[in-house]
């Protein structure tokens, strides 16, 4: 164990190091300057490695170092090349432009050694142009290459012809795997343990941590296939799979919550129909159908994209980020370059960018090259025309139908590609094309790629099915390939899943499924719901108000009421919980305990009465007040179920038989009002209080999710992006910033000093016992002999809430908490 100082506390253990290639992908024109500063050439802005970089290595490097030229064993065909290096070692150094031997040659007076060997030098500007850019990263466009292969991805489905099994190896990835390893020479990666394996299918199915119990349990279970049988179980769960998947689509879809847009009306959110799509396990066919041609507003916001304030480039009108979208999300290909002009970096033209555009334009769209107009104008059309091509005279809704029949044409196997590798990318850490938005790149393992895209059409075109393939497979289960250098990164072949640090919301999730710190209420505009068959049960509360609500009249805003009720409770509760919303704020108070607040009535709060209540008489205390800014529609709505000790349900809610008295005081308590419910009233408590109720009755209460809240501080620090470009692979690199927050960031360190003092206050046997809770939940496994006897003598009773905080903290900073391995 490494002992380390931490800000504020007497002793932690852990470490935090690393840091990061970055790079800055800017849509439409980026602007280099090359200025002199004492008579040296430096770069100001970010490098552009297309419009910059690419024409230097063009005229002095490739001619020996690119396609087949390799002199010297060296080529920077492509960024493997380029990092793989020369027969003699590094040429390129990321990050590094002054440990580069690429810039030692280059600026070199030595006739032997200089680069290019004869012909005019680089210029000063050039030279600073290379040294920014190695200084940067080395970014490389992904799929980019001198010399192009003569590959050329297949449009068409392949259904290829599985393998022999080799040990008994019966699943398809595996005979398709093992034959590939035999071919290549490659060894078989080993299996992982039990514990390993729940902990990783765990986080990579639903986002979150197995609960100790459900460790404990899965080890001791002996029952062959079990396994298998918790993919299905994790699967099965449709709010646990719907909350982890919606960050990976929010991202691609580039949905949010907040942000750039939605305030003036430049942007829509899809939120509650993804939400609905991902819960009901939606066929992903009919999700991008829905997506590309809208049947409602609820699904339009992808095509709407973002509509910039303001004059913007040609290449970011709302048509050319439609065809920038499409193309990217369900074909995984890079549309950018060719927004602007014939891409360098593959085959797509200008008016093929321009062509997916028009689809979407209402508007007579002038082809612009370089944001310049041609005096051209686009036609609608389709960049597969072997699937049939689009009537640029059809009405827009009419062009957008046919898209979305083309893109998911049966004979369109490039969009089940797209999505099967990004799927095995999320599951397995690489893609079988990676990056997996270079789908014009050959994958290392054709036969897989198409097996799984074929069996996802074959099972109805359901993701679960494939995620669930993936996971059953002996590849998923064998152990991590812990990658370490740009060189392993960059390697093709396949030495099992590669270990994944975890999202910024799997790790926030993880922090308040240790610490129970999770929020009570969300962000996003999506109806949370279970699966309880009493999810149907119907709600039988009406609203209720005091005398300002008689006769249909409106009460007056800034009315602030008290509401009481007084209920008998029979004997010992075992759960009680209250689904509670108010027009326009509440304050609920059981026994003169606060147990629920809320500032917004279209959102139904889930109050835990349980801990308030006693056998006997109770007091209910619901302060409510009414907003706007004159007399407007005002209620409360309550609805709650007390199950008893003895399994007897009863049910309290807001009716006539409570009473009201002015918040201020000075009045006798009177009779409520029973007022007609608005129907978005009835739609947001008709929507949501069921199946919460259900779950929550039946020990199956939610913790929210990170994916519902909108971005903080820590989210962002920790690699969330802001949406307004599409995100399909996040940085898996540790950044300074990031190791900055996660040593002494407030809101980590505050959630972690709650869940200390929760801990603390808990009654544990002994220091050993809340030890092995703290890793059975932190990683999925007992402490070892040697933590116990480090850690337990510093949590014996009485527990000090300081001394778990830091244990939590030590646990929280391990490459073994923070990576899906």
């Amino acid at each position: 164990m490494v002992q380390m100082k931490r800000p504020g506390n007497d002793w932690a253990a852990g470490s935090v190091s690393g840091g990061r290639r970055g790079w800055c992908g800017v849509v439409g024109a980026v602007w280099i300057s090359v200025v002199a500063a004492g008579g040296a050439a430096r770069v100001e802005g970010a490098v552009d490695f297309d419009h910059q970089v690419v024409p230097i290595l063009k005229k002095n490097c490739v001619e020996c170092h690119a396609g087949e030229a390799k002199k010297g064993g060296f080529s920077l065909n492509d960024r493997a090349g380029l990092l793989e290096g020369s027969e003699n070692g590094e040429v390129v150094t990321p990050g590094q432009a002054a440990a580069s031997r690429l810039i030692e040659v280059v600026t070199s007076s030595d006739p032997d050694e200089q680069m290019p060997p004869k012909g005019e030098r680089l210029t000063p500007e050039e030279v600073a142009v290379l040294r920014a850019w190695i200084d940067e990263g080395a970014a490389w466009t992904d799929g980019f290459a001198f010399q192009r292969p003569a590959y050329e991805p297949p449009l068409k489905p392949r259904r290829p012809e599985l393998p022999a099994a080799v040990d008994g190896r019966e699943h398809p990835i595996d005979r398709l795997i093992d034959a590939y390893q035999a071919t290549h020479g490659l060894s078989r990666p080993q299996p992982v343990d039990d514990a390993t394996f729940l902990r990783r299918v765990s986080l990579d199915l639903t986002g979150l941590l197995p609960a100790p119990e459900a460790v404990e349990a899965y080890l001791a279970d002996a029952t062959p296939g079990k396994r298998t049988a918790l993919v299905e179980t994790l699967l099965g769960d449709d709010v646990a799979y719907a909350e982890h998947w919606l960050t990976f689509w929010n991202d691609l879809l580039r949905n949010d919550y907040a942000g750039t847009g939605y305030i003036d009306g430049g942007r829509r959110q899809i939120s509650a129909w993804l939400y609905d799509a991902l819960r009901t396990n939606l066929p992903y066919d009919r999700l991008a159908r829905e997506l590309i041609a809208p049947p409602t507003d609820e699904s339009r916001g992808f095509i709407g994209g973002i509509k910039w304030r303001g004059e913007v480039s040609a290449g970011q009108t709302v048509e050319i980020q439609f065809a920038q979208s499409v193309a990217q999300t369900f074909l995984g290909l890079n549309m950018k370059c060719a927004s602007c002009h014939d891409s360098f970096v593959d085959r797509w033209k200008l008016d093929e960018a321009y062509g997916l555009a028009a689809i979407f334009s209402e508007r007579d769209l002038e082809i612009a090259r370089c944001d310049k107009g041609t005096g051209r104008m686009a036609q609608a059309s389709w960049i597969f025309p072997e699937l049939g091509q689009i009537d640029a005279a059809a009405p827009q809704p009419e062009r957008l139908r046919q898209l979305a029949g083309l893109m998911t044409h049966r004979e369109n196997g490039r969009f089940t590609r797209t999505i099967v590798n990004r799927l095995w990318h999320r599951l397995m850490g690489r893609g079988i094309v990676h990056p997996v938005d270079a789908m014009q790149s050959e994958p290392w393992h054709p036969d897989l790629l198409d097996y799984l895209a074929e069996d996802l059409v074959d099972h109805g075109y359901d993701l679960k099915r494939t995620l669930a393939l993936i996971a059953t497979s002996q590849a998923y289960q064998s152990r991590a390939q812990v990658v370490t250098t740009p060189a392993e990164e960059a390697a093709v072949r396949f030495a099992g899943p590669r270990a994944k640090r975890l999202t910024a919301e799997q790790f926030v999730d993880a922090i308040w499924q240790l610490t129970g710190t999770a929020p009570k209420k969300f962000d996003a505009p999506v109806k949370r719901g279970g699966n309880h068959p009493t999810a149907g049960d119907p709600l039988t509360a009406t609203w209720i108000w005091g005398d300002s609500a008689r006769d249909g009249a409106a009460p007056p805003s800034g009315e602030r009421l008290v509401f009481r009720r007084t209920i008998e409770v029979a004997g010992p509760v075992a759960r009680a919980f209250a689904a509670v919303t108010a027009d326009n704020d509440f304050r609920l108070r059981v026994n003169g305990v606060e147990v629920a607040h809320s500032e917004n009535w279209e959102q139904v709060t889930l109050a835990d009465l349980g801990p308030a209540l006693r056998p006997g008489a109770n007091e209910l205390v619901l302060e409510a007040g009414n907003g706007g800014a004159g007399p407007n529609p005002a209620g409360v709505f309550f609805e709650a179920r007390v199950r008893h000790d003895d399994g007897s349900v009863m049910t309290v809610v807001s009716d006539a038989a409570w009473t009201w008295e002015p918040a201020a005081g000075g009045a006798a308590a009177r009779p409520v009002t029973v007022v007609p419910a608005l129907e978005a009233w009835t739609q947001a408590v008709g929507a949501q209080a069921p199946p919460m109720l259900a779950d929550a009755l039946h020990g199956q209460t939610r913790m929210v999710r990170a994916a519902l809240m909108n971005s903080d501080l820590l989210m962002r620090a920790l690699g969330r992006p802001n949406r307004e470009q599409i995100v399909s692979m996040r940085p898996n690199d540790l950044t300074t910033l990031e190791a900055i927050d996660l040593s002494n960031g407030r809101i980590l360190a505050e959630a972690l000093a709650r869940g200390a003092a929760r801990l603390a206050a808990r009654p544990w046997p002994d220091g050993a016992a809340l030890v092995r809770h703290l890793y059975l939940s932190a990683v999925s496994r007992p402490p070892t002999a040697g933590e116990l006897a480090v850690l337990a003598p510093a949590l014996k009773a009485p527990v000090a809430p300081q001394a778990v905080e830091d244990v939590l903290w030590a646990l929280c900073m391990t490459p073994e908490f923070q990576l899906v391995r």
